[in-house]
């Protein structure tokens, strides 16, 4: 008997090992759609009603830029100056970073929605090279919305935010840069059955309600 119940432990245990290394893997949902999609809003409403933290590749980036005493401020500065890419493996350097500091700081705290990454498939070898194994991509939340009303979105919002960025002719440039870079990196995932496709043209209140039924299936 004892012997038996030794043998079923010893058969337990293993797995119980994987799902301890799972919750202490980071969860990540990479969050993509056009400029204007409304990434940035469902995010902010996803972290305030789920146990999720936000993460900004292009954030990190223009935070660690303006600390002095930074390890990569300087390099990142230069290449920004250059209008060269910044080498992804600081921005995923820096994501990592976040990631490991949140969880240290709150165990519970293993979900992470990263923003706008990866962008290429220069982003996507980087992340796979560089976490294979530390992280766990659970999908992709897509924010599926019209050039026309991704551009129309983003003037409207040029006209109190203040971004040089959030002009026609800035804003087609994006557009193509990200139909052609980011879109393929969406029909990768999708290939592989990773991808969660919301109607990002309605309110916010509509995309909102398909984004937690999304979220409350995956728990």
């Amino acid at each position: 008997m004892i012997v038996g119940l030794l043998h079923r432990l010893s058969e337990k245990l293993p797995r119980v090992v994987h799902r301890l290394r799972v919750i202490m893997k980071p969860q990540v949902v990479f969050v993509l759609g056009g400029p204007g999609a409304g990434k940035g809003t469902q995010c902010a409403r996803i972290v305030e009603n789920y146990s999720y933290t936000h993460l900004s590749a292009g954030d990190l980036l223009r935070e660690e830029r303006s600390h002095t005493n930074s390890e990569f401020g300087q390099l990142i500065d230069s290449f920004i100056k250059e209008g060269k890419i910044v080498p992804v493996q600081i921005t995923i350097n820096l994501l990592r970073k976040a990631m490991e500091e949140t969880m240290k700081a709150d165990e519970k705290k293993f979900r992470f929605l990263i923003d706008g990454f990866p962008r290429n498939q220069d982003n996507l070898q980087g992340w796979n090279t560089e976490m294979d194994g530390k992280a766990d991509v659970k999908f992709v939340l897509f924010f599926d919305c019209s050039n026309e009303v991704c551009i129309d979105r983003c003037l409207e919002r040029g006209k109190s935010s203040g971004r040089t960025d959030d002009n026609r002719e800035s804003l087609e440039k994006r557009i193509q840069t990200y139909l052609q870079s980011t879109r393929p990196i969406i029909e990768l995932y999708e290939k592989q059955g990773k991808v969660q496709r919301i109607d990002a043209s309605r309110s916010v209140d509509e995309v909102f309600a398909d984004v937690k039924n999304i979220l409350e299936k995956d728990d």
